[in-house]
């Protein structure tokens, strides 16, 4: 009796078992929490799910998904970033595929605090965004987020994202076993930041542009003590150390050691501080910072002003200022021209220029600083319910119905083409407060707006100044000279953890290296490394060192 019992038994569990399995053959149904099949190559994942993620490919009924925007207190009267025109047009659009977005609004300055708070609390909407990678990354390492690869893989899958991102941009966020822990977005340009000289000043002095750090001092010491306007208040240089506190700005380039290997700056770089500690080259840039300093070539009081981007603007537009390092088209502002502008009020012979970075002390190479080829992370939380319509909606993103006119605007309203068929704004005062203020978060697919090349980003961003062309042209050509090493995307956990402590030593540090005598430099950088070393220099270089050996 028991043995038939026993064979029964045995009999009715396999039944459930094919039962059960049977019915996961069934098309798949996403639930919170659920995890989803792993791709195991490129194209698998389509033929294994059969999701549908191109826009138009697919009516998803009547559904919503939720998607992060930020807030950055700026909407116009009559709008918010959740309801605004935008908004509406979205809509209109995947409506015609049964998905409604509705936004959930992040304040741009609480997007870390938030983005935790939200992931810890199960609260985040389907589609999330972080410019930490770390972070993003370990939220799914932990088991909180999708692996989007089976949603983005397959030939038939999201092919407008595929085609707008690129593959290189893409797999920033695809880890050793081929899963995607998130959408990079990507950037139109990883132009970065320039070199700014006052080129009407080199002229009547007889100077060339400098390209080598003796050049460029014995420059800067003609503009301060030589000056052909006869000042006695000229500002020589501001650059990036004491302007934002940290060392790798375009100027830092032509003293480090890192850079003329990739690997090596890769190790090295992503978190700024990390070249104070192991860059040969770290001590002789903050030599030379202070040997400007001692030589009055820059602000002797920078680091008692609270807000020295501020004055440094002032001293552009002054006059005073000879040299300085910032933003790509700083000299034009931003787009809008107003430095210039406002200084050729003053003086119609005044000419801000960029010029190439300086030549790298080691080997004579140039070499620039770009940004990473990718900006935001955009991610799925486990909570969202249908990840194939997010994805979906993130195609669409992708379209010239959907980026392009959300960056855009609207041919005849908000621009027009010229004869190379690039889009010129008609009224950048209307267009500021009808969707500028918006369009950026919107995109979440890209940073810097919807171009498809560099080239075309940069002749697009020249039109939106008229008169003022050559320098954004010059501006992007001067910050892609070179050898260029993109910042990376991974921060270290013990430099996360540190930061906060690591920022205030460095601040101290900083003053200290640049402003004190030549005599006292070697003790004070020797004192500064043992701080960094006690902070956990070590483990850092180590954890950023096993990430870059695994990727």
């Amino acid at each position: 009796m028991k043995k038939r019992t026993k064979h029964l038994t045995l009999f009715l569990t396999l039944l459930l078992t094919f039962v059960t399995l049977l019915g996961c053959t069934a098309a798949p149904k996403e639930t919170a929490g659920a995890k989803q099949p792993q791709a195991e190559g490129k194209g698998s994942a389509e033929q294994a799910n059969g999701f549908q993620t191109t826009f138009g490919s697919k009516n998803f009924g009547n559904i919503t998904i939720t998607a992060e925007v930020f807030d950055r207190s700026n909407a116009p009267e009559g709008s918010t970033v959740v309801d605004n025109k935008w908004v509406d047009y979205i809509n209109e659009y995947m409506g015609k595929v049964g998905i409604k977005v509705q936004f959930v609004a992040v304040p741009r300055s609480e997007e870390v605090s938030k983005v935790q708070l939200m992931m810890a609390s199960g609260t985040g909407p389907d589609l999330m965004l972080c410019y930490t990678a770390a972070l993003v990354e370990g939220f799914f390492n932990d088991g909180g987020t999708y692996d989007l690869a089976p949603y983005i893989d397959g030939p038939d899958q999201a092919k407008n994202l595929k085609e707008y991102i690129g593959e290189e941009c893409l797999n920033v966020a695809r880890n050793e076993k081929n899963e995607l822990w998130a959408v990079a977005a990507r950037r139109s340009t990883t132009a970065r930041q320039n070199l700014f000289i006052r080129k009407d000043w080199l002229d009547a002095l007889g100077l060339d542009i400098p390209t080598t750090v003796d050049e460029m001092y014995n420059v800067l010491y003609q503009f301060k003590y030589n000056n052909p306007e006869g000042r006695n208040d000229v500002i020589a240089s501001a650059f990036a150390t004491c302007n934002a506190g940290y060392p790798n700005g375009v100027m830092s380039y032509a003293f480090m050691k890192s850079v003329l290997d990739e690997k090596t700056f890769n190790i090295n770089s992503g978190s700024t501080t990390n070249l104070i500690y192991t860059d040969d080259g770290f001590a002789e840039y903050m030599r030379f910072m202070n040997k400007l300093y001692n030589a009055g070539l820059m602000d002797t009081e920078y680091y008692v002003n609270n807000d020295f981007g501020q004055t440094v603007k002032e001293y552009f537009v002054n006059g005073q200022l000879g040299c300085f390092e910032a933003d790509v088209n700083y000299n034009v502002d931003n787009l809008r021209g107003s430095l210039l502008q406002n200084l050729k009020a003053i003086n119609p012979n005044a000419e801000f220029i960029s010029i190439s970075p300086l030549k790298n002390i080691h080997d004579g190479k140039v070499y620039n600083n770009g940004y990473p080829v990718n900006g935001a992370f955009v991610f799925v939380p486990k909570t969202c319910k249908n990840v194939e319509a997010a994805i979906t909606y993130l195609d669409w993103l992708a379209t010239k119905e959907g980026g392009f006119t959300l960056f855009h605007g609207f041919e005849g309203e908000h621009f027009t083409y010229d004869n190379e068929g690039t889009p010129c704004i008609i009224d950048p005062s209307y267009n500021a407060t009808d969707k500028d203020w918006i369009r950026h978060d919107l995109f979440l697919v890209g940073n810097q707006g919807y171009y498809k090349t560099v080239e075309e980003f940069a002749k697009a961003t020249s039109k939106e100044l008229p008169g003022y062309e050559k320098y954004v042209i010059s501006n992007y050509e001067n910050a892609t000279l070179g050898i260029v090493r993109n910042d990376t995307t991974f921060t270290a956990p013990t430099y996360t953890e540190k930061n906060t402590e690591i920022s205030l030593i460095q601040d101290d540090y900083f003053v200290r290296l640049i402003t004190g005598s030549p005599e006292s430099f070697d003790k004070t950088l020797s004192e500064f490394k043992a701080k960094l070393k006690e902070l956990g220099y070590d483990k850092i270089i180590q954890e950023r060192t096993e990430h870059y050996n695994k990727n």
